[in-house]
């Protein structure tokens, strides 16, 4: 499933492949979020030109709406969305825990209330793999209990004992009902103590995964934190399965991620951002809706996508201010291709041996130090 080409002689960063069944995937790699089945005012066959190889659902959103006798009825989420590349699912865990209202955690699972209607529901480690099963990913993760920051020790230990006892049990569900063409992907979960990130991740490691993701990232934690977090658990990981950091995040700190060795990322800020006016460059972020864009006759920048290379900042500015969907769907455009570039650019650079310093160049300018 994962072959290790190159390792950088510098960092920990590391250039692979994954071969799944709807396709290769070279790492480091960028997922844009699909989390209801759609990256945001995108079409898949622009993500095709935007060279996406691989795009993330949502099993909560998707088992909320439309629900699996539907995404079932079309053979899983690839044919109902059209989609033809590879998908990751996560586990619905996260939104369980952020968006769910009167959850209650045990030792069997989470039930939880639907933020749409109320309606009570229940989540199982095998439940939530017989979901993923039916959505028909590429890659499926297991439940896990996200513990929020900050947190005290009490709690995060027993939520790493009932997110690893959730791990154990999904080993068993695997080990009989493997769904064929599908990867598993153990979470590596807390908090900030140090003593449990390690613990978790030799845990997972004696599980024996087909992957393994850092979770519980970018929930309100500072940076040397969330990267103490990473530094912590990599280590522990095998050289030969993928590693990923969920919900991760600014260009600069996907940069930071890579030298410490992970493979993949996902994150809504691309397109989250774009519905706002704010675009990513080089030089940092620009606000276009700022007064200062209204006569400017550039692109957003020289190497932006050409989907997006005829319209000026000016125009751009004038449909995010007039609420119009055009503007929403370029920017986005614009900032997935920002994303997925800085990709195969940090790839190429693994290849020649010059990782170290493209990345210290290019956060010295995006931070304009």
């Amino acid at each position: 499933m994962f072959d290790l080409i190159k390792k950088d002689g510098v960092t920990a960063a590391r250039r692979g492949r994954m071969t799944l069944a709807h396709g290769v995937v070279e790492t480091p790699a960028f997922m844009p979020v699909g989390t209801r089945g759609t990256v945001k005012t995108v079409s898949p066959s622009e993500l095709h030109e935007l060279e996406a190889s691989i795009i993330l659902g949502n099993t909560y959103h998707l088992f909320i709406r439309p629900g699996m006798e539907v995404i079932g009825e079309f053979g899983g989420l690839h044919n109902f969305m059209n989609w033809d590349g590879p998908i990751l699912t996560d586990s619905g865990g996260y939104q369980v825990f952020s968006l769910a209202k009167l959850r209650k955690i045990t030792d069997e699972g989470v039930a939880f209330q639907s933020h749409l209607d109320g309606a009570k529901l229940f989540f199982s480690p095998e439940s939530v793999l017989e979901t993923q099963a039916t959505i028909g990913s590429d890659i499926a993760m297991l439940l896990d209990e996200c513990p929020p920051y900050p947190c005290e020790r009490g709690y995060a230990e027993n939520s790493l004992r009932i997110t690893t006892d959730w791990a154990r049990r999904s080993r068993d569900w695997i080990e009989k009902n493997r769904r064929e063409g599908q990867n598993y992907f153990g979470i590596v979960q807390g908090s900030t103590f140090a003593d449990l990130r390690e613990k978790a991740a030799r845990d997972l490691v004696d599980l024996d995964f087909d992957g393994y993701a850092v979770g519980g990232l970018s929930v309100g934690e500072p940076n040397d934190e969330l990267y103490s977090a990473v530094d912590i658990a990599v280590p522990v990981l095998p050289e030969n399965k993928v590693r990923y950091a969920m919900g991760m995040g600014q260009p600069d700190q996907l940069l930071e991620l890579i030298s410490r060795g992970v493979d993949i990322f996902d994150c809504v800020l691309p397109t989250r951002v774009a519905r706002n006016g704010t675009v990513y460059t080089r030089d940092g972020t620009l606000n276009i809706k700022n007064k200062k864009f209204e006569k400017d006759h550039r692109p957003i920048s020289e190497d932006t996508h050409p989907l997006c290379a005829g319209f000026s900042r000016g125009y751009l500015r004038h449909l995010i201010k007039s609420d119009e969907i055009l503007g929403l769907r370029l920017l986005s455009l614009h900032n997935l291709h920002f994303y997925l570039n800085l990709m195969k650019e940090v790839r190429c650079a693994i290849e020649a041996d010059s990782f170290s310093t493209f990345k210290d160049d290019f956060i010295r300018r995006y931070r304009g130090e």
